[in-house]
């Protein structure tokens, strides 16, 4: 039984073996896995997330996947309390943990704090959504401005990007306070995980080779019935979730579906997008995350 909380983290960009590798460590450790996959959370999702099959399920207990419905977002709160959760329920039953996946939001949760309670209620979202669209932005970002005087008091928010300055609106309506007063407080928490150690490992691969795989991955999924798995997820309503629609597979497919794209080009074009997708992540990675131990497979 493990005697520390430690929590193993096992990360790395789309294709490099996260599955396989995190089998086999869980197998060898008597550990159970935590997904920080953003896309695994949903049900019917399987192809075009190389969701783990029902025999990797079956050989190691997996938490947070095909929790939600296609059409039900997550959102980073709801995951941080789940996660939470979860590794308490295995560590009380003295299992080592392992939290494997790519999506960096989700990861980061793990070692710093990556949101605050302030949560707009729906009525305050839609008066702000009907105000943008019938006065314009710049009537939010002059509110915005009112309630945070001051020539710095917007700090380094992007007043061109409707979605921020809508979701800074909706802080500051809902909370009364200032940006600057909301940004010392969240600079105050602890981490989700405080408390915890937790041992990180980025999986890589040469360049050539990982995109090798990832094109074989596009044609693999193609064969194994990605194009019927999306007719059935539109026909559930998945389009209602972009998180979920938007993701690269899904989308081009939609694209494809709709006439926008050549069937004969689907697999190019999500390979396409799934390199770049890699790139902005071992960025993101590199940037974004404490000391770790890379290791090349």
């Amino acid at each position: 039984m493990p005697t520390e909380k430690t929590l193993h983290v096992l990360t790395g960009p789309t294709a490099a073996g996260k599955t396989a590798r995190a089998l086999r460590w869980a197998e060898t450790n008597d550990a159970e896995i935590v997904s920080c996959d953003s896309l695994l959370f949903y049900r019917g999702m399987d192809i075009g997330t190389a969701k783990p099959s029902r025999a990797d399920l079956a050989r190691v207990p997996h938490h947070l996947i095909d929790i939600c419905a296609c059409d039900e977002q997550m959102d980073i709160t709801r995951y941080i309390a789940l996660a939470r959760a979860a590794v308490e329920d295995i560590a009380a039953r003295g299992k080592r943990i392992l939290v494997t996946g790519g999506s960096g939001f989700y990861l980061k949760s793990f070692f710093a704090p990556v949101a605050d309670d302030i949560a707009a209620p729906p009525e305050l979202r839609e008066e702000i959504a009907a105000q943008l669209a019938r006065d314009g932005l710049p009537a939010l970002v002059a509110e915005l401005r009112a309630l945070n005087p001051g020539p710095q008091a917007l700090g380094a928010l992007d007043t061109a990007n409707p979605r921020r300055v809508t979701r800074a609106l909706e802080r500051c309506r809902a909370s009364g306070r200032t940006l600057a007063a909301l940004a010392a407080d969240f600079a105050r928490r602890p981490p989700a995980f405080a408390g915890w150690r937790i041992q990180l490992t980025v999986l890589d691969l040469p360049r050539e080779e990982l995109e090798t795989r990832v094109a074989q991955r596009a044609t693999a999924m193609l064969a194994a019935g990605l194009v019927a798995e999306v007719e059935r997820l539109r026909a559930a309503g998945f389009e209602r979730n972009p998180s979920a629609a938007g993701a690269i597979g899904y989308r081009e497919t939609l694209a494809m579906l709709d006439g926008k794209l050549a069937r004969e080009t689907l697999a190019a074009e999500i390979a396409k997008n799934t390199r770049a997708l890699v790139k902005k992540q071992r960025t993101w990675f590199r940037t974004q995350l404490p000391p770790r131990e890379t290791v090349l497979l």
